[in-house]
This record gives C-alpha cells, structure tokens and sequence, in this order.
C-alpha cells in the first residue's frame, strides 16, 4: 500500500511524495530524489527528528533514549524509523535549502593518516580523489556529516567532519572506538592507502550565523568534532563571536585535540574552552563534572542568555537541554547532535 507524505519545513516550505507501507518515510523520501536531513539511519542518533501533526503510523526499532514518552505522544518520531499506515502530514525542525535533491554524491577517499590520538579515539584524514565535476574540492557547511563506507566487507558509518571545506580534498574525522563495533574494528586494523566510500555530505547542524546571542558548545568526548569544523570556520574568516566550548570526557586519558583548542583561542579571542573531566584524577587541575554540569554553572552567572549547541551522547544532551530550559532557554535557541 502507497502513501502520500507532505512534509512542510521550518520555513514554510513543503515537499510531498509518495511512501510504500514497508518503506520508512527516509527511505520514501530518497526514493523520491529527497535526502532529508538524516545520520545512522538505524534510530540510534536522532538527527531525523520530526513531528507528525496528522496520520496513522508505526515506530520501529530505535533507540529509547531518543523519544520520550510525551514527545511521542505529541506525534515527534524518526523519520527513518517512521512506517506510514495511512497519509501523513509532518512538520521539519530545518528549512527546506538542507533538502537535497538529486543524485546523492559518492566520492573516493585514500586514508593518508590513522592514528589513536587518546584512550578510545582515532583520527582519520582521507584525501579525496579527483571528481569530473568539482575536482579536487569538497565542499560542505561546519557541523555536516558524511556516511563512510568500506569495501569489503561492506561497513557504513556516519561521521562528523572536524576540519573545513578545501580545495585539496581533504577529510578529517575524530571517531570513538566503540566496544564490538564493526567500524571501530576496522579502523583499528586498517592502513595508509586504503580506499573508502565518502558519501554526503549531509546533516543541518551548525550555528545560526543571523544570531547576534553568545554561544555555548557542549560537546562529549567525539561529539567536538562538528564544534572544531564550526570554529576553524570562525577563525579562519575572522569571526570573534562570544563563545564558549565545554567538552566532557570520562577521564584524563580521553582527552585530545588539546594543541588544537589552545590554537582556536589564541585565533578567536573571545573563545573559552573548559575541559570537564567526569572521573578526574587528584592531579586534574580543570574541571571536575560533566559538561552538563559546567553549562549550569556558566548559564547561573551569563549576563546574557546564550544559544546552545549540543553534541554527544543522548543522556548529555538531555540532561544539557533541561538545564537550558530552566534558565530560560527555550527550543528555539537550543540545536543539537546526538547519537546512542
């Protein structure tokens, strides 16, 4: 059986097409020419939130952590998660020019560094081979993402790009070794000259450059890699915006990236970077929580309420939306990123 979907956008835009009832709404929209905002596409990151303000359908498979009860009841589900049983009418927390149309991009990438760079995290650079179309170059917005994806055996996975769009093609990626996963696995064994899969870019997050409001980054662990994209970019082209970057990590042998941050707040100098480490050692000299923790503590003394930006672990961006909420943020100024 065949649906109608109309998917109406922030800005008031609206796209329709039509899904089969053994078709999730993501995949419907693909099979259409319309690649809706999406990450994991499994139900375990969140990235395809969405509200269903009318129609029958079916939630399957996803992670709890993402949909709370009363967020269900109010019609939110995830769109790769979201099995039509009747027409649907659903509403896009993003504006319709982050709906791409057409072909979805497949580019080929050589690995050109793997290394562990802390306890549980590699960073990956690819260099990209040449396209008929945009050469060398890779262009995307600060806080996308790409779908990486291994020949054989065939392994996909969605990561965030940490550095910006280049002329040269190249990608960098902070990814977290996850016990028993497949890509953490790979990564874990793979070489120098190694060819991958690079699909995208894809994904909505990133700042609201029209905002005039501070900014706040809550990153845990892996979940900074956006925020460096997002501040390399503001370096790199002058932009000294108040803004404050908390990362979160277990203890003190997670961190990483600590020369690059110390490089972006000489760059921007209104940038403060605080480290919170959850589990510190007594020789930690930082801070001691999560970064969750220091949101509170920064938002109870802030002149002026910032916009948040979130990524991480869903229990950090939950536990870092309610804090936002109780001093007075509402939704509007609240972005996130999170995976399960």
């Amino acid at each position: 059986m065949s649906y109608q979907i109309n998917l109406t956008t922030r800005d008031g835009q609206q796209i329709s097409f039509s899904c089969e009832d053994t078709q999730t709404v993501q995949d419907g929209a693909e099979a259409a020419g319309f690649f809706l905002p999406a990450l994991c596409k499994w139900g375990s990151c969140g990235s395809c939130l969405a509200v269903a303000v009318a129609g029958d359908y079916k939630l399957e498979g996803y992670s709890d952590a993402l949909l709370s009860e009363a967020g269900k009841l109010k019609g939110d589900v995830l769109l790769c998660r979201t099995f039509p049983l009747s027409d649907l009418a659903i509403t896009a927390p993003y504006n319709a020019d982050q709906i791409r149309s057409g072909a979805q991009t497949v580019r080929q990438g050589d690995i050109v560094v793997i290394e562990k760079v802390a306890e549980r995290t590699m960073r990956l650079v690819l260099q990209l081979l040449p396209d008929d179309l945009q050469g060398m170059a890779f262009e995307f917005e600060p806080g996308q993402f790409v779908d990486l994806e291994t020949a054989e055996p065939v392994i996909r996975r969605a990561y965030s790009l940490a550095n910006n769009a280049n002329w040269e093609g190249q990608l960098e990626f902070f990814i977290r070794l996850q016990p028993n996963g497949q890509f953490s696995a790979y990564l874990q064994r793979a070489k120098v000259g190694e060819r991958l899969h690079v699909h995208g870019p894809s994904g909505t997050f990133g700042v609201q450059q029209q905002s005039l409001s501070p900014r706040c980054f809550v990153a845990g662990g892996t979940g900074l890699a956006p925020f460096l994209a997002i501040l390399r970019r503001m370096a790199d082209w002058g932009e000294d915006h108040p803004t404050t970057l908390f990362l979160g990590v277990n203890n003190e042998e997670e961190i990483f990236c600590q020369a690059e941050l110390t490089a972006l707040a000489a760059a921007i100098p209104q940038l403060t970077v605080e480290i919170c480490v959850w589990k510190a050692s007594q020789q930690w000299q930082g801070f001691v929580g999560t970064p969750a923790d220091a949101l509170q503590i920064h938002l109870k003394n802030a002149p002026v309420l910032p916009d948040v930006f979130l990524c991480g672990p869903p229990q950090l961006v939950e536990a870092a939306i309610e804090i936002a909420h109780r001093a007075g943020i509402g939704d509007e100024r609240i972005f996130c990123e999170k995976f399960a």
